[in-house]
């Protein structure tokens, strides 16, 4: 089995705890506005690897790799499901830590042969980072073009099956900024006991360049930059919620 493939970073640092090995899956079915990855949204695209030739480049450099290990993002990793089970199944058996990096807009408790196959995956992920998007449905469905409704309840799944969780949100002025959607978001994480960290990401607009290699319009246009002392202050907004 092979798996189609954007790209890689050797040494990642923010994409999960240590130092990493980044895969960045091609194909994704959401369209965020602040997406800075256009090009791995076409499923077709890409370059095709096995799990093993994925593994091997981890496993040469395994020393850099002691304090991290694997992580998928993209894209959206769960929509190629089956590889992704595969890439995780023979790191794991190599002794090395997996990390997920998802959208969460891929599970599905009312498919029963999807759902079969996320669990044989959360058994061999250490981590999801999970990012959601957007508290509110409605906002959330302007800003994506999905519904949150499938991804608030994986986040409730990985609780019910004890699967570590960090939780990802980018912050975007007037769209993720407000206090009221960051209140609902920390009200919302509450009552959860698996998660392993919250991290507000400022909005940037590095991925600027990319719409204009693609011929595409920047959803967001002129909407400023974010510092890290604003995505600290939604932080503290949204620890305030789960009081």
């Amino acid at each position: 089995m092979t798996g189609k493939i954007h790209s890689f970073e050797s040494f990642g640092t923010v994409d999960g705890p240590g130092v990493r090995f980044v895969v960045f899956f091609q194909g994704c079915p959401m369209r965020c506005l602040y997406c800075h990855n256009p090009d791995t949204w076409t499923a077709d695209a890409g370059t095709e690897y096995s799990a093993e030739q994925i593994v091997e480049k981890i496993v040469r450099n395994m020393p850099f790799y002691t304090t991290g290990g694997l992580t998928a993002t993209g894209g959206e990793p769960m929509l190629q499901l089956d590889f992704l089970i595969e890439l995780f199944t023979l790191a794991r058996s190599k002794g090395i830590n997996t990390c997920l990096d998802t959208s969460g807009v891929m599970f599905d408790r009312n498919n029963g042969e999807r759902m079969e196959k996320i669990d044989r995956l959360l058994k061999v992920c250490d981590l999801v980072m999970l990012d959601i998007k957007h508290i509110d449905d409605d906002e959330h469905k302007k800003l994506t073009g999905h519904s949150n409704e499938n991804i608030l309840d994986f986040a409730n799944y990985l609780d019910e099956k004890n699967v570590q969780m960090r939780i990802r949100h980018v912050i975007v002025p007037e769209i993720t900024d407000r206090r009221e959607e960051l209140l609902k978001l920390g009200q919302f994480l509450k009552p959860f006991q698996n998660i392993e960290k919250i991290e507000t990401l400022p909005y940037h607009t590095l991925g600027k360049v990319k719409y204009d290699n693609l011929g595409l319009a920047y959803p967001l246009g002129d909407t400023p930059q974010l510092s890290e002392s604003d995505a600290e202050k939604a932080l503290e907004i949204i620890r305030e919620g789960m009081q």
